[in-house]
């Protein structure tokens, strides 16, 4: 394997696992904080690709149809949190798992009645379209470029949010004590609200990210919950930090081994890795002190 090949390799895992951290991010803030299992996230990672997708003939501009959907996806997972999901907080996790998955086949067969069963195209916009030349010998796609430089923006922000912002102090105190919260004079049904719509709009701003990358298409965001479950776990529930470490190596560790392991025991890596390090850290690798 050549340094140039290495190299394209490691941005490609980097890029990928920016991607699993925006989709990770909301997944960690819901599971975490509001200790809601949330099955019906990859739907909205799916519905932020579709209704990019369909923007962007209708407003002719990829960035402007970008700006759009990702608050319209978060608006939608703001219904689905007002309209249903709020009265199972305080259900069991079998009770979550439930209704999300319910979700998860009622969104499908939505969106299949609205755009059809085929893939939807996601054109780029010329500015994205080519590729930079980093160095000598490596070159590498503008658009993937743009996707590692908005998820560490994202990330950067969303760590100074919750740690180091009176909004996430209120988050977290609505998490760790609700009732003492909620007489402190914190609206912690408000928060919770505003955190799941958050966690919404990063799911579809990922599957904005990766309908050009990959398809977008029926059931894209089944693949990437359990991954994004998987950062999760190994960074530690509810850590912004452990989700953006874990998505970064959990990126590149699946991309090489993919790349040089055989096709079965490649798909296989990051469970591995996952098992080994939940043996030496059972609540991942920084988990959250309430």
């Amino acid at each position: 394997m050549s340094f140039a090949l290495i190299v394209e390799q490691l941005l490609n895992g980097i890029q990928f696992g920016v991607m699993l951290f925006l989709m990770a991010a909301g997944l960690t803030l819901v599971f975490g904080i509001m200790n809601m299992i949330n099955l019906a996230h990859g739907s909205l990672y799916m519905a932020g690709a579709f209704i990019a997708a369909a923007l962007i003939p209708w407003t002719g501009s990829f960035v402007l149809a970008v700006l759009i959907a990702v608050p319209l996806t978060g608006l939608l997972g703001a219904v689905l949190e007002v309209g249903l999901l709020r009265r199972f907080y305080a259900r069991t996790h079998l009770d979550q798992v439930l209704v999300t998955f319910g979700l998860i086949l009622v969104l499908n067969e939505v969106t299949r009645l609205i755009w059809g069963p085929v893939p939807v195209p996601m054109p780029l916009p010329a500015f994205l379209g080519g590729s930079v030349e980093l160095f000598e010998g490596v070159h590498y796609p503008t658009f993937r470029l743009a996707i590692l430089i908005v998820g560490a923006i994202v990330a950067v922000g969303l760590y100074v949010v919750v740690v180091h912002t009176r909004a996430g102090m209120w988050v977290r105190a609505g998490a760790s004590n609700r009732p003492m919260a909620s007489a402190l004079g914190v609206d912690v049904q408000f928060v919770f609200s505003l955190v799941f719509a958050i966690g919404a709009a990063l799911a579809g701003l990922a599957g904005i990210m990766a309908g050009p990358v990959f398809a977008v298409q029926i059931g894209m965001g089944e693949p990437i919950l359990i991954l994004a479950f998987v950062v999760t776990t190994i960074g530690g529930i509810g850590s912004i930090r452990g989700a953006f470490l874990a998505a970064l190596l959990i990126g590149v560790v699946d991309t090489f081994g993919r790349v040089l392991l055989p096709p079965a025991l490649g798909s296989m890596v990051i469970f591995i890795l996952m098992a080994a390090i939940l043996a030496l850290r059972p609540q991942g690798l920084f988990p959250v002190q309430n």
